[in-house]
C-alpha cells in the first residue's frame, strides 16, 4: 500500500471524525454536559492527528477542503437526520456543489 493512498485514506477518515465531533459539540449544548464534552475533545484531537498526519503526503490546499468539505457534506446530512433540521432544494443543491469542489480537488491533484 502506498503511503500517499494511506494518507488519503486517513484524510477520509478524518473528515468522518470531523462529523462526530460536530455532532458531539451539537449535544454538549455549549459543552455544559460533561460526556458529550468530553466525547467531542476526544474525536477533535483524532480529526486533527489523522488530519496532520495525511498533510505529510497531501498539499495543504487540498487536504484542508476536502477535509472541511467531508465534515460540511456529513453534518449537514446528520444536521437533517438525527436533529431534524431542514432540508430544501437549495440546502441540497449547495451540499452537491461542495461535493463537486471537494471530488474536483482530489481530480486536479
Amino acid at each position: 500500500m502506498s503511503s500517499n493512498f494511506f494518507n488519503w485514506s486517513l484524510l477520509i477518515i478524518a473528515g468522518v471524525f470531523e462529523v462526530i465531533w460536530a455532532i458531539f459539540l451539537k449535544n454538549s449544548k455549549g459543552l455544559t454536559q460533561l460526556i458529550p464534552s468530553l466525547l467531542f475533545l476526544i474525536t477533535l484531537f483524532i480529526s486533527m492527528w489523522l488530519l496532520s498526519i495525511s498533510l505529510k503526503t497531501i498539499p495543504m490546499s487540498i487536504a484542508y477542503p476536502v477535509w472541511t468539505g467531508i465534515g460540511a457534506v456529513g453534518s449537514v446530512i446528520f444536521g437533517v437526520i438525527l436533529f431534524g433540521e431542514a432540508v430544501n432544494p437549495a440546502k441540497l443543491i449547495f451540499l452537491f456543489l461542495i461535493l463537486l469542489g471537494v471530488v474536483g480537488l482530489k481530480v486536479v491533484h
